[in-house]
């Protein structure tokens, strides 16, 4: 092979590699969409986190505003949710997203652990939803499959017709995690792909301490 052609080979294996080790997905659906519900990673499959550095996208005062939206068994949720909390984590993934739901079991973890701290966990199902802003029943029985597969107890909240007022409109890729404060303001940086328990638990103790200030 020539030098050339070795570099270039070398170049694209170190892309690839890279991506893969983003540990986050684009928000396409790809070919292996259909199979989730037959295919969901085991418990012993999810015990290791992908990572993914922080895009350092910065969203402070940002308010959510007024919504209304169900989780995946029907409950209602509004903007009320957060009042309880000093802090609440939102995680948008997707049914179909590997590092997404590889990151599952650490984030109950985490909830398990901070939730007497005053730190709330929110899932948010981005398939849920479909084109044209009605429930897609089909991913919301993945969604129910995945919430018993990793014990997830922390609500899955299916994204309102208007994508909780623009918030989740324009996402590129999933996991992407963001917080938010007892009076509905976003705060502190947004989280592009997944992170293991340790690392979620730094971040969550760094923004706990920028919302408080």
């Amino acid at each position: 092979m020539g030098i050339k052609k070795r570099n270039l080979c070398v170049l694209l294996l170190t892309g690839l590699c890279c991506f893969t080790a983003l540990g986050g997905c684009g928000t396409k659906e790809n070919s292996d969409s259909d199979k989730i519900a037959d295919a969901l990673p085991s418990q012993e499959s999810m015990e290791e986190g992908d990572q993914m550095a922080e895009d350092g996208q910065e969203t402070d005062g940002e308010s959510l505003g007024e919504f209304s939206t169900q989780d995946i068994t029907g409950e209602t949720y509004t903007q009320d949710m957060f009042a309880d909390y000093d802090l609440t984590m939102v995680n948008v993934f997707a049914t179909w997203c590997t590092p997404c739901v590889n990151e599952i079991p650490d984030l109950q973890e985490l909830y398990e652990e901070m939730e007497s701290q005053g730190v709330n966990v929110v899932g948010i199902v981005l398939d849920c939803i479909d084109g044209t802003g009605s429930a897609d029943e089909e991913a919301i029985e993945k969604a129910k499959v995945l919430a018993e597969r990793t014990g997830a107890e922390y609500p899955f909240l299916i994204p309102d017709e208007t994508y909780l007022n623009g918030r989740l409109s324009g996402i590129n890729a999933v996991p992407e995690t963001f917080f938010v404060d007892k009076d509905g303001n976003i705060v502190g940086e947004t989280y592009t792909g997944s992170r293991p328990l340790e690392d979620w638990k730094e971040i969550v103790d760094t923004e706990r301490k920028g919302a408080a200030q």
